[in-house]
């Protein structure tokens, strides 16, 4: 757990995960081989304060949370709230937000419409608004 104060006030005073601090967080994220969602919850948290985010971290945090997400292999009600308030708020997203609601679409057995209803909200264009 030292470990991971240490990765999170590196993260805070940096502004990244380095290779080393990433290796920190697989080992104690996934020591179960399994990821909760307080651990979820931690990972969000951390990706949310970094100002640079690199390759090896960005695919991490999205298997990571497949894994989570998709431990019974299905996307219900619960985890469709979970995703809509921490990583999708105002249905805005970047592409890796929207390559990631479609590898879980892709890997989940069943979604509940819930679910249906954020992809639909995310993958849509957005309008920009006009001059008044």
């Amino acid at each position: 757990m030292q470990e991971l104060r240490e990765v999170h006030e590196y993260v805070i005073n940096k502004g990244r995960v380095g290779d080393q601090e990433l290796k920190i967080v697989l080992s104690v994220r996934y020591d179960d081989g399994k990821i909760d969602r307080a651990e979820a919850d931690f990972l969000v948290e951390l990706r949310k304060r970094m100002r640079y985010r690199t390759e090896a971290f960005e695919q991490f945090f999205y298997r990571a949370l497949v894994d989570h997400l998709l431990a019974d292999g299905r996307l219900g009600r619960e985890e469709t709230a979970w995703l809509r308030q921490r990583l999708f708020p105002d249905a805005r997203n970047d592409g890796a937000g929207r390559q990631f609601l479609g590898l879980l679409k892709a890997e989940a057995r069943q979604v509940c419409p819930e679910f249906e209803a954020l992809c639909a909200e995310c993958m849509a264009p957005r309008r920009r608004a006009l001059p008044s």
